[in-house]
């Protein structure tokens, strides 16, 4: 999300051991950070209002009950190489609406559902 996906070590130890042992803890804070989205709360406050996370009924599919539009906007690659939102893991969805959140769209695009949960 606008950070490359390749990452070189500033100053990196002369130690073989020691350049393992900091590669293991950026990949720990980088699986961390993955596994909780910005907004997680949020996005989970809206899917106990919308459908199942595997919710296979078009036209909106997922637990957050994404359009196909949205999709491709936000989640085009997992569309591409999963199909529908129904077919990604809950994080893969919720980070395709925290691209649509960065984006601007805030939580606009679940009007009614963002209101019961007091976000908009």
């Amino acid at each position: 999300m606008g950070r490359s996906l390749t990452r070189q070590l500033q100053d990196p130890p002369a130690d073989v051991k020691a350049k393992i042992a900091v590669w293991q803890r950026v990949a720990l804070k980088t699986r961390r950070r993955a596994q909780n989205p910005p907004h997680k709360r949020q996005w989970l406050c809206i899917h106990r209002f919308e459908g199942a996370w595997t919710d296979p009924d078009p036209p909106y599919y997922g637990g957050l009950q994404m359009d196909l539009g949205f999709q491709r906007a936000y989640g085009g690659g997992l569309l591409t190489r999963k199909g529908t939102a129904n077919h990604w893991t809950p994080l893969e969805q919720m980070w395709a609406a925290e691209r649509a959140h960065r984006a601007g769209r805030g939580f606009y695009p679940w009007p009614h559902t963002a209101r019961y949960c007091g976000l908009i």
